[in-house]
């Protein structure tokens, strides 16, 4: 493990505790994790990308289960759209692997910051599809086009996929709790083969995955419970407000 002050270690793991509530609560949590141990630890972006990507393995197999119990995963529309989803991130995952050896850390703190930005955006807009009471599902070149973008960007910046595919699905019109439930089945895609990826090149630090992933666990079933019992609403515009925030942060980070 990197050789980080015990208030870092605590605000790592709270940075992974609040980034497993987004994740099946709203979608877009995944990130955080990534901006901690980018803004935080000194890492390399391999090494960000690597030790954040392995946390969302787990967290993408609980949220998996979690939206099978409720039933959202049963139905055979959604179901073809998660499998769809996750096939094309088999594909994409590893392009944004191989890009994010080539990616100086001032260009990874640029994209991070811009994708922060692009998804604080989309949760604003999906709001508007969802007033509308327009309610479907994309075809499947759609939905294969979508999940190889969503893959790629996963790979390159160490996020679940989740981040973006909820808020973009969202946005063209599938209901909030098929489009977590879909993004889950297809983080499992993006967390695994990112994993063999990262670790082929040596770019995981295991221990701080650890200290990241385990309150990101807990915050996934948090967010589950949340995503089911509550309006979103409030948990939408904190997480805006946060990534609006932390988006001129990493971004400077890249250049410190």
């Amino acid at each position: 493990m990197a050789a980080l002050s015990l208030p870092v270690l605590i605000l790592l793991a709270l940075f992974g505790l609040v980034g497993g509530v987004g994740i099946t609560a709203i979608g877009p949590g995944g990130v955080l994790p990534t901006v901690g141990l980018f803004a935080f630890t000194g890492l390399s972006p391999a090494q960000v990308a690597g030790t954040a990507i392995v946390t969302h393995v787990a967290t993408g197999i609980l949220g998996t289960a979690a939206y099978v119990r409720s039933g959202q995963l049963r139905t055979r529309q959604t179901r073809r759209l998660a499998i769809i989803l996750a096939a094309a991130a088999a594909v994409g995952t590893p392009v944004g692997v191989l890009l994010n050896r080539i990616a100086p850390k001032s260009v990874f703190g640029v994209l991070l910051g811009l994708l922060l930005v692009a998804v604080a955006v989309l949760l604003l807009v999906r709001d508007a599809v969802r007033s509308s009471g327009d309610r479907s599902h994309p075809g499947a070149l759609l939905a294969a086009i979508l999940g190889f973008g969503v893959a790629l960007v996963a790979g390159l910046v160490g996020i679940g996929g989740s981040m973006l595919a909820v808020p973009i699905l969202v946005s063209i019109g599938v209901p909030v709790l098929e489009a977590l439930a879909a993004a889950q089945l297809q983080s499992i895609i993006v967390a695994g083969v990112g994993t063999i990826g990262y670790a082929a090149a040596g770019s995981i630090d295991w221990p701080l995955a650890l200290l990241v992933g385990i309150p990101e666990l807990a915050g996934v079933l948090i967010g589950w419970k949340l995503a089911r019992a509550l309006p979103p609403r409030v948990l939408k515009y904190l997480m805006i407000a946060a990534l609006l925030i932390l988006a001129p942060y990493v971004v400077r980070q890249g250049f410190a």
